[in-house]
């Protein structure tokens, strides 16, 4: 009986994995990233792995996330870039739960760093042999969905893709200068699914955006964006004639309890033409309070300290419809892309 059982409970997670939806988890890192990705078909992509916490606490809640998500493995893992609080979960994690795949830009241009330096050693060990370098361009192997690399390495993707066009936004925008660290390097894509479109582009920077956005903006509109830099950080991220040109339905940032989503990036997040919602990983504190959205949708509101570590969920159907959930209240409200 216990075989029978233990068979049963398997094939019901197999069935889970596999219901046609696309699945979404934005998993709290404290500040970091970590976002989970289960394709309709039951594949995998964990894109980054959060902080080198001592206690594992990162690797912990986003293995969590895996259980809940009903899986046995990781197909591929994407790591953006290699700052600590990106890849430095990572060796943990793969003590955890399998990894069969890696994916990154290429080799760290901070390996002599004395903080990212130790997370990019301790990743290309774990990784060595398995690893793929991404490039612009280059398509993400998840069956079902249509998911393109827009950056890798300093470098962008060369034609406009979702129907990009000319952005009138670029007059009089301004020209940041260029980023020299990891940052710029980060591995950013834009998955498709449907009506549905969402795009992740790591900690990329004011420069790369720029390029991204202006003349033409390479990327089109899209269903879902992950605010960049966990909520545009001290405006390394964010310039307005790239996000505004994006035109997001919701915006989901993963920012930590003082981490992101400074006061102006709300601002610029506020000026979105069409805009629906915006979800917080994290009540923001300290300096960055003032422009806290609905408590409904911030899925933590404790100090780092205090915090329980509750994430936030997207089941995405094939007709473009999504539903985000707040898991720290189990409050819920659906979309329709456009």
């Amino acid at each position: 009986m216990k075989r029978i059982f233990l068979s049963l409970l398997w094939l019901a997670g197999g069935l889970l994995a596999q219901s046609g939806n696309l699945k979404l988890y934005w998993i709290d890192v404290e500040g970091g990233g970590s976002t989970l990705i289960v394709s309709p078909s039951g594949q995998s992509l964990l894109v980054d792995t959060g902080n080198p916490a001592p206690d594992d606490r990162d690797a912990k809640r986003i293995y969590a996330a895996t259980q809940k998500a009903g899986l046995k493995k990781i197909d591929y893992l994407l790591i953006t870039h290699f700052h600590g609080d990106h890849v430095g979960g990572a060796p943990a994690l793969a003590k955890m739960i399998p990894i069969e795949h890696y994916l990154d830009h290429g080799d760290s241009i901070e390996a002599d760093n004395p903080n990212s330096g130790r997370a990019w050693a301790a990743y290309k060990e774990l990784a060595a042999g398995k690893r793929t370098t991404m490039k612009p361009g280059d398509k993400l192997p998840i069956k079902g969905l249509e998911t393109v690399v827009v950056s890798s390495n300093a470098q962008l993707i060369g034609k406009a893709v979702n129907k990009g066009a000319a952005n009138p936004l670029c007059a009089g925008a301004e020209t940041p200068k260029t980023d020299t660290t990891e940052n710029e390097r980060s591995v950013g894509f834009l998955l498709t699914y449907g009506k549905f479109k969402f795009l992740d582009v790591g900690d990329l920077t004011r420069d790369m955006e720029m390029q991204l956005a202006c003349p033409v903006n390479k990327l089109g509109t899209v269903t879902l964006f992950q605010a960049t830099h966990h909520g545009f950080v001290n405006d390394f991220s964010g310039t307005p004639a790239h996000v505004l040109a994006l035109k997001p339905q919701v915006v989901i940032v993963n920012n930590g309890a003082t981490k992101g989503w400074q006061n102006s990036a709300f601002e610029t997040v506020s000026k979105i033409q069409g805009l629906e919602d915006v979800w917080q990983i994290h009540k923001a504190m300290g300096p960055n309070h003032d422009h806290n959205i609905d408590e409904q949708r911030i899925s933590n509101l404790e100090p780092t300290a205090e915090c329980k570590g509750a994430g936030i969920q997207v089941i995405v159907s094939k007709d473009g419809k999504f539903t985000v959930t707040n898991e720290r209240n189990n409050f819920s409200k659906t979309y329709a892309a456009r």
